[in-house]
């Protein structure tokens, strides 16, 4: 399968495809490491995945290099691999207390005792999309690895020169390579590891998280999905415009956008709207593309040729329906990539693809709001609850505004802070995913099924029957 370059547009990258029988070999190869894997112990899992770690820092620059040709961008590279490096790290300390076993307890019932245990999952799949390809490709899988669980991961196919750098730091961790497998290739290979695994995570888009969900059901299987985002952030009229509109640029911005927790929509109370527009407007403008130099700028270029045909349809939409363009409104050809100009747009309604659909691109749209209530509203008429934004001086009432929110995760005077505070559980609301939380101590107990011991103490059951 030729792959494509997003900075210049040649295909110039061969990815292997496995074959499905090869999938199935993979996967039951795993099946019979996995018991291995997990009567090791909790320390002995702990003590390879830090050694993985290490291998992954030996193994950074060339990790970079490789996320950085597949996505076109380089300061989000470097520090894609770096919290990949640390997210090992933080799992290692605390997943040994998360997974103790708790001590034998009395039950309700005086002579019997209850001693709780747990098996992991032997085989979870791990289904992952191109906007962050590392990360993203093992935030579920370290944590599945350290439960006791063998993992086996289909990186998208948009984004797996990674994949070379990353074999060699699991071939290096030899405790780990049995129960580690990457495999390559596109949507066929994603539906052959459905067919093989206990239990799947799938990060990706809403469209293609159905038809996962689906697959899933059909196997019988738990699916933890977490999928597209429209997030939106209200701008209440206490609202500092400073932190504001810094927090709010970063947030619409980063990653040219390409993001499920991208702030895509702003309400902004009328009364400060004027002085929020312009001041956001002023900072969206001093963004500059990464190119030519691909370590130089702020905004990358859009990673898939797909979604490019999106974005223009969705700003095409726009235009013709009223919207206007503070700034940016174009995708430009540099170099042979795609990179979409930073873009505030205005007058924009709900009858616009942009404002209702998911639109990975560093483009946020602004509407002005007169009541809080009413910025609830429009924020709510969404088929999407990933995460969201709430800005006002009165915590009171920032509190307030975002337990109405239909979103797992609200920042509050800042944007997307649900990507670092690892620690915050959350769930997605409507379509933006299913499953348990990917954050937090429910995280790695999603890779585990709970068993009870109940032992009688040596009292006859009252309910047995007469001799």
């Amino acid at each position: 399968m030729k792959i494509r370059n997003p900075r210049t547009g040649r295909l110039d990258f061969n990815l292997n495809e496995v074959s499905l029988d090869e999938v199935a070999h993979l996967a039951a190869n795993l099946r019979a490491s996995q018991p291995l894997w997990w009567q090791l112990g909790m320390a002995a899992r702990v003590k390879a995945m830090q050694d993985f770690a290490e291998q992954l820092a030996v193994h950074r620059e060339a990790l970079v290099a490789a996320v950085a040709e597949d996505t076109g961008r380089w300061s989000e590279s470097e520090l894609e691999v770096d919290v990949t490096i640390s997210t090992i790290q933080r799992w290692c300390k605390d997943a040994p207390e998360l997974l103790a076993e708790a001590p034998p307890r009395k039950a309700q019932i005086p002579f019997l005792e209850i001693q709780p245990s747990y098996l992991p999952f032997e085989v979870v799949g791990v289904i992952s999309p191109w906007n962050f390809p590392l990360l993203l490709s093992l935030v579920d899988a370290i944590p599945a690895l350290l439960a006791g669980c063998a993992v086996v991961i289909k990186p998208s196919e948009v984004t797996s020169r990674f994949v070379a750098p990353l074999q060699e730091a699991i071939r290096a961790t030899p405790a780990l390579a049995a129960v580690l497998q990457i495999v390559t290739g596109a949507g066929e290979t994603g539906q052959a590891v459905i067919q093989h695994v206990d239990t799947l995570c799938f990060t990706g888009s809403v469209a293609t998280g159905r038809r996962v969900g689906e697959l899933c059901a059909q196997q019988f299987i738990p699916a933890f999905l977490e999928l597209g985002g429209k997030d939106a952030a209200i701008v209440c009229d206490d609202a500092d415009i400073e932190v504001a509109t810094s927090a709010l640029c970063w947030g619409s911005m980063v990653n040219a956008g390409q993001s499920c927790m991208s702030l895509e929509r702003i309400y902004v109370h009328e009364c400060i709207a004027d002085a929020f527009i312009s001041r956001l407007v002023e900072k969206v403008k001093k963004l500059r593309h990464n190119y030519p130099d691909i370590r130089v700028g702020e905004i990358g270029p859009v990673i898939s040729d797909k979604q490019v045909a999106v974005i223009r349809q969705q700003l095409d939409d726009a235009f013709e329906k009223g919207a206007r363009a503070l700034c940016g409104g174009q995708v430009l050809e540099l170099g042979g990539g795609f990179y979409c100009e930073p873009t505030v747009l205005d007058q924009v309604s709900n009858n616009m693809q942009i404002v209702t659909e998911e639109t990975f691109a560093a483009i946020v749209v602004v509407q002005r709001v007169q009541s809080n209530d009413e910025a609830v509203r429009l924020a709510n008429d969404s088929k999407y609850g990933l995460s969201a934004a709430v800005f006002s001086q009165d915590l009171a009432n920032a509190y307030r505004i975002s337990a109405t929110l239909k979103a797992g995760g609200i920042s509050i005077n800042d944007a997307s802070l649900t990507g670092f505070v690892h620690e915050a559980e959350k769930q997605s609301f409507q379509c933006s995913g299913m499953g348990g939380s990917r954050m937090g101590a429910e995280s790695i107990r999603r890779f585990i099924r709970k068993k009870s011991f109940i032992r009688n103490t040596g009292v006859p059951s009252p309910w047995w029957f007469k001799a």
